[in-house]
Order: C-alpha cells, then structure tokens, then sequence
C-alpha cells in the first residue's frame, strides 16, 4: 500500500513535515467522540478495567472507528475488537453478523459480551479476553494491507 493511502481504515502518520497526512473522516471520529461521552455503565466499568495496560499489558483503546464502524474496545497490538451489546442488539443481529464479517476481512478477531454480562460477572469477561489476547499470535492482516480491498 502507498503511504498515506486513503483506504486505509487507520489514519496515517504525518504532520508539519510536509509529508501526505490522512485527513480523518470527520464523521466517524465525531461519532466516536459522541460515544466515548455518552459510555453505558458496562462500557465505563469495562473501560475501567481495561485502561492503562491494567490486563496483563495489553493496551486498549475505547470507542475507535474501524472503516465504516467504530469499535467499542479495539487492542490494535492483537487486532483484537471487543463489542458490547445491550438489549437492542437482539434485534440487529444480522447487522452484528455483518460489521463483525468486515472486521474479520480487515484481520481483526472479535469478542462479544452482553452489558449485563460485564455488570454481573466482570472477572470472569476479563478472563476471557485475557485467554483470548494469550492464545496465540495474532491473525495476520490482509494480503492488501490494512485497508480494505
């Protein structure tokens, strides 16, 4: 892929150097910002227990837009997405198939976890993350690179 390549889903490096810098969609990053505002309870007890490499090192970050969606917790070392799902997410089911296929394609693994899961049994969701995050190297990214097709 050419630097500062447009399809990438991540934004590029770049600055005052005078190199080509990727403009952030502005949509996505305001949608992002609007959700890291407006967490649930289960997003700000997760996001409690995931800042600050406080899982075994991992670093995670909350609310980052992915190509067309923004993920709940992204660990980019692992490629690893973490979504939680209220209620309403029992009727977007498809939708969830869906968004969780293109994450696939960009080489990113997925984890799903019901906000009352998080609330009721939040040691045994960190665990399964952690088993996750240590069951291997993670999955290698597109052939294209980390942009899509």
């Amino acid at each position: 892929m050419a630097e500062g390549d447009a399809s990438s889903p991540l934004p590029q490096a770049g600055g005052v150097g005078g190199g080509p810098v990727r403009k952030f969609r502005l949509c996505e990053t305001l949608k992002a910002q609007r959700l890291r505002r407006e967490a649930t309870p289960a997003e700000r007890a997760l996001w409690r227990a995931l800042s600050r490499r406080q899982l075994e090192g991992w670093k995670f970050s909350r609310q980052m837009p992915i190509g067309p969606y923004v993920a709940d917790f992204l660990c980019r070392e692992a490629r690893l997405v973490v979504e939680l799902d209220g209620i309403s997410h029992d009727a977007r089911q498809d939708d969830d198939r869906r968004r969780d296929g293109y994450m696939r394609l960009q080489g990113y693994r997925t984890l799903r976890f019901a906000n009352a899961d998080v609330m009721s049994n939040l040691e045994g969701v960190l665990m399964t993350i952690a088993a996750v995050l240590n069951s291997g190297p993670p999955p290698t990214p597109p052939a294209c690179g980390r942009g899509e097709a």
